[in-house]
């Protein structure tokens, strides 16, 4: 079995090494919290002091970071991955970032004679810690095929997406639906609490309806008991919608629903939600129904 680096444990990535501990893997684990490394070491994990040791003790490295900077800056920054991996240790960016940075991921690793892989995750923690949802992959297709059962071990669908780039944008595509899913769910329960409806059994049966989603399944119980506990914090999920505006941009593709959703996720932030799930989106919702209140902007 591989012994597998993961840089970054928070949410996601808890869920992914708790994922490869239970599949017999050694997992090293490195992140700037140092009681999430005390939680993975507590599930059997091993910590390590830096990005650095984690590649050196790891036969391949994932990436599970908040930010573009982050991510730049742990692969390729003075003390980063590309410092200490070897070429036959994979580096596999598992972070949400943009198509562009991706592709300078790939290049630079690429000039230095180190493999990399595109590997987003569309999922929410608890469900990856489930091993429901799936793994885009990108990069070298022989790369994919020698590493897929590591990736399998993390969720059973792990699909080969193309070049290196590809995977990210297939990535925010499917996170521009989860946005636009999650503010269906909260707008259409809004309407059913307004209207005096049950809301429990108003989910129930919606959710066993034509109407169902994913999103309905699993932020609308948190929109029904208002109490979101983070599966995906809201402000790094902006992130993700900024990146998304960006990469429709870049092509030419025109978002309208997107752009009324991230106003109301907007809305949803200014009125100091950032650390709560996404599904506080219903917030901005009721918010709206306040005699005198203006549409967000």
């Amino acid at each position: 079995m591989a012994a597998v680096g993961v840089v970054g444990l928070g949410l996601l990535g808890g869920a992914v090494a708790s994922r490869l501990l239970a599949a017999g893997h050694a997992v090293v684990g490195f992140d700037v919290a140092r009681d999430r490394v005390a939680a993975l070491e507590a599930r059997g994990g091993t910590g390590a002091a830096s990005p650095v040791a984690v590649a050196r003790a790891a036969d391949a490295v994932l990436t599970l970071l908040p930010s573009l900077a982050s991510v730049e800056d742990v692969v390729l920054g003075p003390a980063g991955l590309i410092t200490a991996a070897r070429p036959d240790e994979p580096i596999v960016q598992m972070s949400t970032i943009s198509p562009a940075l991706t592709e300078r991921l790939a290049a630079a690793l690429a000039e230095r004679g180190l493999a990399f892989l595109d590997c987003p995750v569309s999922g929410t923690s608890s469900m990856v810690e489930r091993g429901d949802g799936i793994l885009f992959v990108g990069g070298e297709r022989a790369l994919y095929e020698r590493w897929r059962p590591v990736l399998e071990a993390i969720l059973p669908r792990a699909v080969y997406i193309g070049r290196a780039g590809q995977a990210m944008v297939l990535k925010l595509i499917a996170n521009l639906l989860v946005a636009l899913h999650s503010a269906a769910a909260a707008e259409a329960l809004g309407l059913a609490r307004r209207a005096g409806l049950d809301l429990g059994l108003a989910l129930d049966v919606l959710a066993k309806s034509a109407a169902s989603s994913r999103m309905l399944e699993v932020r609308g119980p948190m929109m029904v008991r208002d109490a979101f506990p983070a599966q995906m914090k809201l402000d790094l999920f902006m992130k993700d919608l900024h990146l998304i505006q960006d990469a429709a941009g870049a092509v030419g593709a025109p978002v309208p629903l997107t752009d009324v959703a991230e106003r109301l996720y907007a809305a949803a932030m200014a009125a100091g939600h950032h650390r709560e799930d996404l599904a506080v989106v219903i917030r901005a919702l009721q918010d709206l129904a306040t005699p005198g209140a203006s549409p967000p902007r």
